[in-house]
């Protein structure tokens, strides 16, 4: 984290780092597969794979997919 544009990247990406851990920790508590998973969202498990390695933003309706799916509450705030 010394390199600054490193930290600078990293800062940036920084919500978006979250958002996937936060899925992921509520998927693997619940002992849920990405395939079952994906299947009470009603997509692919590939779709699953892509956002969890950071390689797809997903909008507002994915995260509200994903919090029913996990039977979990979706909250949003910009502080």
């Amino acid at each position: 984290m010394k390199d600054g544009e490193f930290k600078k990247a990293y800062d940036t990406l920084g919500p978006e780092f979250e958002i996937i851990r936060s899925v992921l920790r509520a998927r693997i508590k619940g002992g849920i597969t990405q395939k079952e998973f994906a299947r009470r969202m009603k997509t692919t498990q590939s779709a699953i794979s892509r956002f969890e390695s950071g390689a797809y933003n997903p909008t507002v309706s994915f995260l509200k997919k994903a919090a029913i799916a996990l039977d979990a509450k979706l909250t949003i705030s910009i502080r």
